[in-house]
């Protein structure tokens, strides 16, 4: 079964006809725009390159205008079901070449159609929820930027817990002291900890430095010593001595 013809599409359409462009050219152009919603196909074809985006641009305007006009459509709810671009007639010129001949020159027109519909119920229902979170997220970004121009730094949970102003500021005015509170008290005892550490490191180190000057000789103690040494092999002298002589005495006894 053959598809629907051309004037037997659904939709409201604008028709240029004879436009001093190619259809090659402006098919290119057309297959970037079909099945695009109106806005989105304005955008492609405002940062186009190519010359057939602007003719194309002026068509797709004018099928949006007899939408809203004549069929009374809401412009944001379109979008192009459909758009083709027929050849036209051809101009011919002529070109005067070498040795008298002459070469033909064919100027091409195309007519260009453009055909917007409304969207389906689904899609309505999906660019609607889209736009209203986006105009939802402009208004949040609004209030907070009034919110922190007026010194408002309270967050969303806070403003529902029906915290003020405030109390947020006392709040923070109360961390930050027990912050410096938290800081000086560990510097003091940090600087408790360093002199228990020097008194520490000095009573180990007195005990011997007094053992050194004990330890140490004086001449007092080396004479001391030599005398103590020398006593007892002068007693062992004198008991060899005396044995001695007592053995001579009795020698003499016995004679």
């Amino acid at each position: 079964m053959p598809g629907l013809k051309t004037n037997e599409r659904e939709g409201t359409r604008a028709v240029l006809r004879h436009a001093r462009l190619s259809a090659y050219k402006v098919r290119e152009v057309l297959d970037l725009v079909r099945g695009k919603p109106v806005h989105e196909a304005e955008d492609i074809l405002r940062f186009s390159d190519r010359d057939a985006a602007i003719v194309v641009g002026k068509v797709l305007h004018s099928a949006v205008a007899n939408a809203e006009n004549n069929d009374e459509l809401d412009p944001e709810e379109l979008y192009v079901s459909a758009c083709f671009a027929d050849e036209g007639t051809t101009i011919k010129r002529w070109r005067p070449r070498a040795r008298g001949r002459a070469t033909r020159i064919r100027k091409r027109t195309s007519h260009i159609t453009v055909i917007v519909s409304r969207l389906p119920e689904e899609e309505l229902r999906r660019l609607q929820a889209r736009r209203r979170a986006e105009q939802l997220a402009q208004r949040a970004r609004r209030v907070a930027g009034a919110r922190r121009a007026e010194g408002d730094t309270r967050t969303r949970a806070q403003r529902r817990a029906g915290i003020t102003p405030e109390e947020l500021a006392a709040e923070e005015a109360a961390s930050e002291e027990e912050v410096t509170d938290t800081s000086a008290g560990a510097s003091a005892e940090g600087g408790q900890g360093a002199a228990e550490d020097a008194v520490d490191s000095s009573s180990d180190e007195t005990p011997v430095a007094a053992e050194d000057e004990v330890g140490e000789p004086t001449e007092a103690m080396v004479a001391e010593a030599e005398e103590a040494a020398a006593e007892p092999e002068t007693t062992e002298d004198t008991t060899d001595e005396t044995e001695a002589e007592a053995e001579t005495a009795n020698d003499e006894d016995k004679k």
